[in-house]
């Protein structure tokens, strides 16, 4: 017999006392999809816009015409693609920013009834 062999079983995991609705696991498999799609679309909006306005001078790199021969011809795909970047991290960091809010307003409490306040220390004066 090892030293160190117990001899009872290990129990099961007790159930959780909530349940995840599945219909949260669907809006994030679907926010996912819709957000890079979203932000090609508005990628491409603003590279036009922008291409017009003047607002941002772009490289001659980045707007030239990508072709799939006998299929397709996409303008200024790579500006399109840079800017779908940038649009899908601010999406995402939007998206955290509003969950880390409204976890903070509805979520449970810091402190469960197990743990102890915080002490109260008296600041001393330098």
């Amino acid at each position: 017999m090892a030293k160190y062999t117990m001899y009872g079983r290990n129990q099961p995991p007790s159930p959780r006392p909530w349940r995840v609705h599945p219909v949260w696991r669907g809006i994030g498999c679907v926010m996912m999809v819709i957000i890079p799609i979203v932000s090609y679309a508005g990628g491409a909006l603003l590279v036009e816009a922008n291409r017009h306005q003047g607002w941002l001078p772009m490289p001659a790199e980045l707007m030239t015409t990508v072709s799939i021969p006998y299929l397709i011809a996409i303008p200024h795909l790579f500006a399109n693609l840079l800017v779908t970047v940038v649009l899908i991290f601010i999406g995402y960091g939007g998206l955290m920013i509003l969950y880390a809010l409204f976890y903070r307003l509805v979520g449970p409490p810091s402190l469960s009834p197990l743990d102890a306040p915080p002490e109260r220390r008296k600041r001393r004066r330098i």
